[in-house]
């Protein structure tokens, strides 16, 4: 780690995402994310991430996009706390974030929706995610009717889907050594400054 890194949890996962995105075989951002029913019943799944926002408040952290009448969307506002874990298999790294989670505002909301392929949008708007499906026929012809709806003009971004930033409390680093020594590092947010600390493997 340089030194800004030793200080800067943020610095330190950007400098570790760009190598990602040069030598991960498959997709960098790809994550899992753990939530919780308010009753402590977690389930995980992977989300792909959007955007790291480097600020050491309630403003920053690590966004990501859902259906918000999907499971995790449910899960998120009920207990709105989380974690992901970013497992870079080519590099022998790991990261683990941990933190409540609040939603992104409707503009961010707008411009990142704005910005996906026509069909994810379309596919936004047919999909009612997490619900029993009858059969692949019935989301073929959601999806149809959506394209129909949608023909010309804009797509608009559905009321029931949005984005949420898991806001960091820690952050571990994790980096593979020989014998299972692994090299481990933890950043705690104690307020509104990070202290890190060393941990066995």
């Amino acid at each position: 780690m340089n030194r800004s890194e030793n200080n800067d949890p943020f610095s330190l996962f950007q400098s570790w995402m760009a190598e990602a995105r040069e030598k991960e075989i498959d997709d960098a951002t790809a994550v899992a994310l753990a939530t919780a029913t308010p009753e402590g019943r977690p389930s995980v799944r992977m989300v792909l991430l959007k955007d790291v926002i480097p600020r050491d408040d309630e403003t920053g952290g690590f966004v990501f996009y859902t259906n918000l009448e999907s499971r995790k969307g449910g899960e998120l506002r009920a207990n709105p706390h989380a974690a992901l874990c970013f497992h870079w298999k080519s590099l022998h790294r790991q990261v683990r974030v941990e933190g409540p989670v609040v939603p992104v505002s409707d503009a961010e909301a707008d411009a990142y929706f704005a910005s996906r392929a026509r069909e994810s949008r379309i596919g936004a708007w047919a999909s009612r995610q997490s619900r029993p499906l009858e059969s692949r026929w019935a989301l073929e012809k959601a999806v149809a009717s959506a394209a129909a709806r949608f023909a010309l003009g804009t797509i608009p971004r559905p009321r029931h889907w949005s984005g949420f930033r898991l806001v960091p409390e820690r952050i571990e680093f994790w980096q593979e050594k020989p014998f299972r020594l692994h090299d481990r590092r933890v950043f705690l947010r104690e307020n509104g400054d990070w202290r890190v600390e060393a941990l066995y493997p």
